[in-house]
């Protein structure tokens, strides 16, 4: 029996001895599950599994379908791939046509954070990135709010910055930084429809999805939807805005406490904290061919489970990582996968943020009562970070393997997001992290934090840096009343944006990821090709300018940042000033 026949059967509930079936990522049968969505990607039609599921149909999925029965009826269900070539070039639209590119209205060609950049050559790269707001700006087209059912696009009323390249639409956790970026950018008006899309679809759904579209439908990503609300309102004091929108914001915490969560045991005391867990099954619709040859290398008992922690994975925002196999039977395979059976610390940082800006948000508006409640929500999954993730002789939090109730010790930026969140009993811990950093020799690489020191060929590992990840870092130790530890924010934050710079000046692009080991270049693993744009990468680079501008430097050479450097590094900082 071919990979084909045997994913078919699997998908069609035929598989001899399988076990029960999941549910599908959505409900349509064109763009989530079905024999059509199996064939075409199973052909390989397009280099990337995602380009078939983007493409909107040219008339009603009943019709869609019931040509494809006629044509797989004929073909004895095994269609030749010319045939379906012509099959989707006939019955549907290039992808793309469903958006538009749109200019954001508020964006102004001289923001003041430029006067702010000392460095020449970076105040004018700085307008360059400022300039990609443009580039990157969508809107959908009507059509998709009168006939949703022909698109896998689920359509938003107000225009959006997307990260670039293969993504089309925002994604959840992406657009935390581009927000970030469009506020610096004082593009605020952006922004606040970023943010209401987002809204919207938490009062449609309960949750907001990992992206727009229906086969996202059934997982999210990092929770930072808070977060956004918060820097919005810091920026214009928007509190009507945060009146009305209050509600879904805690409907979307609600979705991670009741859909998320996980209750741990540790010296005999009970904690509730989360995890990602996405319990649908089937292949990933954007990633359908990889996910059912994947699947054929486990035993057939087991493919649900692996599409579903495929997609846990997918929710975390880490797609994909060593840090989700450790543990597993074989952690140099995907299919070693188990992201459901770690508690992670970054989303449980993100939630004790969120629920920290809940009891501000209610205190703000008046709802003591409310205030008190997320207050104390707060505390008890601060005194749950001690407990369960805090390693006190490394100085970190690490992620907790729940089948074998340890923690995993391996070096991720992410265990220093407690410092970011602001969720720690002591500012003194940023001290402690940056031993461990030094401990770790994180602070020997010159181009900016590794995603992990394991070379897997995954895209979140080493030797891939992402932007977001510098951030947990960088304004993790900024945080420190120390002037040392505040030192080393900067100069990691100057390593950074040397590698943006450079790169970019060889290649006149912002990328996604870069590779740390060589240089600085644009990266490289997972599953598709390096995409430019790239949103959240401007948006920290924007971030980072208006933070440090009047000290970033463009020519300066990368120094490692070792243990012996840093008080020459803190002496020379202070004499420049």
């Amino acid at each position: 029996m071919s990979t084909c026949q045997l994913c078919l059967l699997l998908l069609l509930g035929l598989g001899l001895g399988a076990q029960e079936a999941l549910p599908p990522p959505c409900e349509s049968p064109v763009y989530c599950h079905g024999e059509l969505l199996h064939q075409v990607q199973m052909a390989k039609l397009y280099p990337d599994d995602k380009q078939f599921v983007d493409m909107p149909m040219a008339s009603h999925p009943d019709q869609v379908l019931q040509a494809f029965r006629r044509l797989a009826s004929a073909h004895n269900h095994s269609v030749p791939r010319p045939q379906l070539q012509a099959f989707v070039k006939e019955h549907f639209w290039p992808v793309g046509l469903e958006l538009l590119s749109w200019v954001p209205e508020d964006w102004t060609a001289s923001p003041r954070f430029l006067e702010k950049i000392a460095d020449a050559r970076l105040r004018s790269w700085a307008g360059q990135l400022h300039q990609l707001w443009k580039k990157l700006g969508k809107k959908m087209k009507l059509d998709v709010l009168r006939e949703p059912e022909r698109f896998s696009l689920i359509y938003q009323r107000r225009p959006f910055v997307v990260p670039g390249g293969r993504f089309r639409e925002f994604y959840y956790w992406d657009s935390y930084w581009v927000l970030e970026g469009l506020l610096v950018s004082e593009m605020a008006g952006t922004a606040k429809g970023m943010l209401q899309n987002f809204l919207d679809l938490v009062w449609t759904y309960g949750h907001v999805p990992n992206g727009p579209r229906v086969y996202y439908l059934q997982r999210s990503q990092p929770p930072l939807l808070a977060l956004m609300m918060a820097r919005y309102v810091a920026h214009t004091n928007d509190t009507a805005f945060l009146r009305t929108n209050i509600r879904a914001l805690a409907m979307e915490l609600d979705f991670w406490a009741e859909k998320r969560n996980v209750s741990v045991s540790v010296a005999g005391r009970s904690h509730v904290l989360n995890r990602y867990h996405v319990p649908y099954g089937g292949p990933r619709p954007e990633s359908y061919s990889k996910d059912a040859e994947l699947a054929a290398t486990v035993p057939e008992g087991a493919r649900e489970a692996l599409w579903a922690e495929l997609k846990a994975g997918a929710e975390s925002g880490w797609d994909f990582s060593s840090r989700w196999l450790v543990g597993g039977p074989d952690p140099s395979s995907l299919s070693s996968i188990r992201t459901s059976k770690l508690v992670p610390v970054d989303l449980n940082a993100f939630l004790c943020q969120a629920e920290g800006l809940m009891s501000s948000f209610y205190a703000l508006l008046g709802n003591e009562s409310e205030a008190t409640r997320y207050r104390n929500l707060r505390a008890r999954r601060l005194a749950a970070l001690e407990a369960v993730l805090w390693d006190a002789e490394k100085g970190a939090w690490f992620d907790y393997d729940l089948e074998h109730e340890k923690k995993n010790h391996e070096f991720y930026p992410t265990n220093l997001a407690p410092l970011w969140a602001g969720c720690v009993s002591d500012p003194a811990l940023a001290d402690r992290a940056l031993k461990y950093l030094e401990d770790s020799q994180i602070l020997t690489f010159q181009h900016g934090i590794p995603t992990s020191l394991r070379k897997t060929g995954q895209q979140w590992d080493f030797p891939n840096a992402w932007a977001p990840l510098q951030d947990l870092v960088i304004r993790g130790l900024a945080r420190s009343p120390s002037p040392k530890t505040q030192e080393v924010a900067f100069q990691l934050a100057q390593n950074w944006i040397q590698t943006n710079f450079r790169v970019y000046s060889q290649k006149s692009a912002m990328f996604e990821k870069y590779d740390i080991s060589s240089g600085g270049q644009p990266g490289g693993g997972g599953e598709y090709e390096v995409q430019e744009g790239f949103g959240w990468t401007n948006g920290l680079a924007l971030m980072l300018l208006d933070r440090y501008g009047d000290r970033l430097r463009s020519a300066a050479p990368p120094a490692p940042l070792q243990p012996r450097c840093l008080a020459a590094a803190l002496v020379l900082s202070l004499l420049l000033r």
